[in-house]
Order: structure tokens, then C-alpha cells, then sequence
């Protein structure tokens, strides 16, 4: 960018003359417009010298070149500029005043100085404005040379914003090498990336780099270079960094990049330390609770841009959190505007786009404990089909298959049932699921965006240690409304949760005594941690939220283990809805007529969707060896 420097006396900018008149007087004080002002020789004389050492006046008329990385960092930073003196900000105009937010921050529609984007030929959907305006915003960056960090509310489409960048880069160079994309997500939404992938791009070759025979060395270099997209984990980033940094990447995205919020962690280093030419954070969260936890995801972005974690405490960190300074919030305001782009589901630009309702699938990986205990119930289920028959066999499977969605759910909402007595079975930890580490993950995004959410599960154990789980890992203390709940006390927590004033932001609410007659419009959040299999059912839950009186757009998000019979039975739900409508209605019932051929189709698990990261000892392994060849209860006797 082309770059002229200003002299400011006070708030009075000087033109050439008035600054060589300034040279020439004597005295300390001067009067400048009607005022008297103290007036330094030594500070004129650093100008004059900085002036005739470049190409022009410092006045008004200087026309050097900078890059825009570099006039920010010395705009906003507290470094002093060739004439030794402060620089006091800047003004921008053409791309650049687009870019620093001087048109209106954020406001990416009005502009007339980035190129706005039609959407990709290839992509399969509609990408709504305000999304055109991302890819737009992305592709802007990206050509400039620069990292960004995507920061719009959940739900929004971070995802696909993304995933129709690396399509129009394809089809601005057609048939160019362009080099693998290496994401780095949570675990919990690899296979959430791999379907909205295959969904929207199913032209772009992705290669998932996770579980215990990923490829590595020359041969996950060779296979990289065939593959658009290589989707691993944080966890992986960091224990396997060294295959990794060995990559040529064409560009490396972040997905939930909160997860490098603490900067010395090894996964964030690890992170960091990766060479590409282009970088891409989507995070709904840039800032949960300090400052540094920014810098660590602009250090990945625009690497050193805000300078060593040391110069950043002492320049920013520590003024703005511990003393409140004004000018230090809006200097690193001004570094960072360039670069974050946040969207909230409440801009007019934004809103105007959004229908009332969305709904959303979240796959989620079973962990290692959970595919333990599912395989050793489909075993005992199948062996048991084939002795029984008639109403003993439509019993026992259909009580192998809620085992089967106790074990989706969480290892102690199915060992409540069969190992009362055993302290192990009753622990909530949410990293025992990956549906309930998900469901924190996004519960934690819904409490950082100031939203309200409903939870709904079919069983109270379930909602007992959701409440657990919430408690501990978000620090808040949510309501749990049930079968058992007073009446009177039933309408104290609806009226509790629709004040609205942020005490109680979450409501977990069992399907059966919080899915119809009750109006909850405080949610706009609807989250159904198991699935009832009866869309009437769960639209009927939805509607909690998503009636008269509600002013947002309400986010359903219906959670699935993937490769298990979850994710079977929604398929054959979806692909026959007619079906859905007149004959699921009744739940798993039609499903305790299948044979055992059908049965093993639906139940059996696809083992390339357990969570590869390994567990410590777990006591619990000796225990499942007693149980199993006690039969664990399986078959109508527990």
C-alpha cells in the first residue's frame, strides 16, 4: 500500500510550510490555531531529518510503500516511527480502508472494494449472502497473503464457507496442482467434516489421518498429494507432527481453533510450528477468558504479528485486563479488525438471510470404553435371536436395543442399569462419550454467545448426569424437568428458565414429560441427545422453542453416533420417510420383527468411527470380562 506520513501538532495536522516555519522559531512555546502549544526543537529537527530521507515531505505529500502488515503493527502498536515519534493511527482508503473496518466493520455486503464472489459452480446447495460475503472475505485474505480467522456465531456455516473456498480456488486455476488441505479438528467433528465434505464438494478427495492404522511416513506424503483435503485431530497434530511438518501444504484450517487457546500447550505449538502459505481459524469463540488465548490463535493466523507472547502481555494483555486502558482495547482492536471476521445470528445483514428454523446433524465417534460395552451387546444380541422367538425374542431385542442407545448416550446411563453397585459405572465424566464431550463443546459456544438451549433425553439416568457433566465442566447450574417433578414445582423451573436473565440458560427436560404443552421460548437452542426415532415426536419437542412468542431463529441439533445403529436407523428414516411418518411412529418397535440378518445390518459397528486416541488403564476393562460371561443382564432378567 502506498503510504504518505502526517505531522499532527495536538489535534492540528501541519502542512509542509507551517512545519518549516515551526523549524525556524526559537522559543519553546508556539501558537498554533489561537493556542499555545510546547514545541520540542529536537522533535522538529527527527521530522525533518526522517522527511528528507525519504521520497517526499512528511508534511502532506510523502509517497512511500509499505506493506499493510507492517503500517498496522506500527499504526496500533506502542513502536516508534522513523522520526522517533509515536504514531498516532491511521487512515485508509481503496481496499485498504475496506479491509481495517473504516467503511464499517464487518459490513461486507456495501463494499465496492472487495471483489464479492458468485458461488462455486461445483458446490451442491445454496450458499445464502451473507455466506457469499465470507468466501468473499476468505478468497480477499488469501489472495493478500494473509491469515484469517472466521469467528461467526454457531450455526452460521463456518463449515461450508470453507469448504467452498477450496472450491473456487479449483475452479479459478483449473487443472493446477494445488496442494493437500490439512484440517485440524476435534475428534468429536471429524466425521462431521468427512460427510459435510462428501455432502457439498463430492469432488474433493479427503483422506481422514486418525486411528491406530492411519498412514505415516513416505507413505502418508505420497497419499497427501493425491487427496484436496487431510482431516486429523489436535490430539494427532501434535503426536504426529513430525509426519506432518514434512507435508507441503497448500494451506492448514483449524476447525473449534479455540482448542490452540492456551499457546504453551504442546498441541498449540505443535500447531503453530506448521508451514503454509495460507491459514484458516473458524472458531465461534476467539476470546473465552483472557487475552492470550487471542494471541495464540492470531500467532497461527499472521505468525509474530502481534509479536512474541512477551511483548503482547506487556503491549496489550496487561493493560487492557488488569487496568481497563481504552486506548490499548482499541490499538489491538485495530490490529486484529482485519483479520477476524465475526458474524452474529442478530446482524440485520445476517438475520434477514436465516429462515426461522435450522436443523443440523452432529455425528459423533464413540470413545473406546463405549465401543467396549456395544459390541459385547450386539454379540450377546444376535446369540440370543437366534434361541428365542415370538414375543420372548421381540423382548429381548428390543431391550438389547435401548442398552444400545444407553451405551450411545454415555457408558454410565448403560451401567446404571446392569452394575448399580459398581462406583465406576455412575462416573459422569463427559470424556467416558463422545456425545457428551460434543454436547459440552457446543453448550460451552451457546453459554459464550449469551443463547439458551434445551436438552432432551429419553431416559432420567441420562439427564442426571448431563446435569452432572454441565455442572462441572461449564460451571453452570441448569434445571432438569422429568417424570418425577412436582407439578407445582414444574412451573416454578418454566418460569425460572423464561425470565430470561441468564441464571438458568440451560433446561435438560426428559422427552416424555417436557416434549409437548410446555412454552419455552427463552431456547433458541433445541438439542436431542438421543433420538426418539418418531419425527412427530421430536418436532413436537422442537416446538417447545420454536413456536408463538419465539423472536430468534431457533437451532435444532439431533446428535448420532456414527457407525452405529443411530446412524442406520436415521438413514432408513430419511430414505423412507412415508414410512417414518405412519409406521416408526411407535418408536423401536418395528424394529423387534427384523431378522437377525436385518438386525446385524443395523446394529453392528463400524469400527473406523471409535475415537483413536488412546485411554489410560481403565479399571473398568476387568470388570466388563466378569459381567460378560454373567450375560450382563442381557435378555429381559435385569
Amino acid at each position: 500500500m502506498r503510504v504518505s506520513w502526517r505531522v499532527a501538532l495536538g489535534e492540528h495536522l501541519l502542512t509542509d510550510d507551517e512545519l518549516r516555519k515551526l523549524s525556524s522559531l526559537n522559543g519553546p512555546l508556539v501558537r498554533v490555531q489561537g493556542r499555545w502549544v510546547e514545541l520540542r526543537s529536537r522533535d522538529i529537527q527527527q521530522v525533518l531529518e526522517a522527511a528528507s530521507a525519504g521520497p517526499g515531505e512528511v508534511g502532506e505529500s510523502n509517497d512511500d510503500q509499505m506493506p499493510l502488515r507492517d503500517a498496522l503493527q506500527l499504526a496500533y502498536s506502542d513502536r516508534l516511527n522513523a522520526a522517533g515519534l509515536p504514531v498516532l493511527g491511521m487512515e485508509a482508503s481503496g481496499w485498504a480502508a475496506w479491509l481495517c473496518g473504516s467503511g464499517g466493520e464487518n459490513d461486507l455486503g456495501k463494499s465496492a472494494s472487495m471483489p464479492m464472489l458468485e458461488q462455486p459452480e461445483c458446490f451442491r446447495g445454496e450458499l445464502r449472502p451473507y455466506q457469499l460475503s465470507g468466501l468473499s472475505w476468505l478468497a480477499f485474505l488469501d489472495r493478500a497473503g494473509f491469515g484469517a480467522c472466521l469467528a461467526d456465531d454457531m450455526g452460521l456455516g463456518k463449515t461450508i464457507q470453507l469448504i467452498a473456498l477450496l472450491q473456487w480456488e479449483r475452479q479459478r486455476a483449473p487443472g493446477a496442482t494445488l496442494g493437500p488441505t490439512l484440517l485440524i479438528v476435534p475428534m468429536s467433528v471429524v466425521g462431521n467434516w468427512v460427510r459435510e465434505i462428501r455432502r457439498f464438494a463430492p469432488e474433493l478427495e479427503v483422506l481422514v489421518h486418525h486411528g491406530v492404522e492411519r498412514l505415516r511416513g513416505d507413505t502418508l506424503i505420497e497419499q497427501a498429494a493425491q487427496h484436496d483435503v487431510v482431516v486429523t485431530t489436535f490430539a494427532l497434530a501434535y503426536r504426529d507432527r513430525e509426519d506432518l511438518m514434512s507435508i507441503r501444504w497448500h494451506r492448514i484450517g483449524l476447525d473449534e481453533a479455540q482448542n490452540i487457546k492456551n499457546p504453551t500447550a504442546k498441541q498449540s505449538e505443535a500447531v503453530r510450528a506448521f508451514v503454509s502459505p495460507r491459514r484458516v481459524a473458524l472458531t465461534g469463540t476467539p476470546v473465552e477468558n483472557r487475552l492470550g488465548e487471542l494471541w495464540s490463535i492470531m500467532d497461527f493466523c499472521n505468525p509474530r504479528f502481534l509479536g512474541s507472547p512477551a511483548e503482547f502481555r506487556r503491549r496489550f494483555a496487561i493493560p487492557v485486563e488488569r487496568y481497563r486502558d481504552p486506548g490499548r482495547t482499541e490499538a489491538l482492536r485495530g490490529l486484529i479488525r482485519p483479520f477476524v471476521l465475526r458474524r452474529v445470528k442478530s446482524d440485520p445483514n445476517v438475520i434477514a438471510d436465516l429462515p426461522d428454523k435450522l436443523e443440523y446433524k452432529v455425528y459423533c465417534n464413540l470413545a473406546a470404553e463405549q465401543a467396549r460395552w456395544y459390541e459385547h451387546v450386539v454379540s450377546q444380541m444376535l446369540e440370543e435371536s437366534e434361541r428365542y422367538s415370538g414375543m420372548k425374542r421381540r423382548g429381548m431385542v428390543l431391550a438389547s436395543l435401548t442398552r444400545l442407545k444407553q451405551i450411545c448416550n454415555h457408558p454410565a446411563n448403560y451401567l446404571k442399569h446392569v452394575a448399580d453397585s459398581d462406583p465406576a459405572a455412575g462416573s459422569a465424566a463427559a470424556s467416558r462419550s463422545g456425545k457428551s464431550a460434543r454436547l459440552i463443546e457446543m453448550l460451552d459456544e451457546v453459554l459464550a454467545e449469551g443463547d439458551a438451549a434445551l436438552v432432551f433425553t429419553q431416559y432420567r439416568t441420562m439427564g442426571h448426569l448431563l446435569s452432572t457433566m454441565i455442572r462441572h465442566d461449564l460451571d453452570v447450574e441448569p434445571i432438569f424437568l422429568h417424570g418425577g417433578t412436582p407439578a407445582g414445582k414444574r412451573q416454578q423451573m418454566i418460569d425460572r428458565f423464561q425470565e430470561r436473565d441468564g441464571s438458568v440458560p440451560i433446561f435438560i427436560l426428559s422427552l416424555k414429560a417436557g416434549g409437548f404443552g410446555l412454552n419455552l421460548t427463552a431456547a433458541n437452542h433445541v438439542f436431542h441427545y438421543d433420538r426418539w426415532w418418531n419425527p412427530a415426536v421430536e418436532r413436537q419437542a422442537t416446538d417447545r422453542a420454536f413456536r408463538i412468542g419465539q423472536t430468534r431463529t431457533v437451532q435444532v441439533h439431533k446428535y448420532i453416533c456414527s457407525g452405529t445403529l443411530e446412524e442406520r436407523i436415521d438413514q432408513m428414516i430419511e430414505s423412507k420417510i412415508e414410512l417414518a411418518e405412519n409406521v416408526v411412529g411407535s418408536g423401536e418397535q418395528w424394529l423387534t420383527d427384523l431378522s437377525t440378518d436385518q438386525l446385524r445390518r443395523i446394529v453392528e459397528l463400524r469400527h473406523d468411527e471409535i475415537a483413536d486416541e488412546p485411554e489410560e488403564e481403565d479399571p473398568a476393562d476387568d470388570v466388563l470380562t466378569v459381567r460378560a460371561s454373567a450375560g450382563a443382564g442381557i435378555g429381559g432378567g435385569s
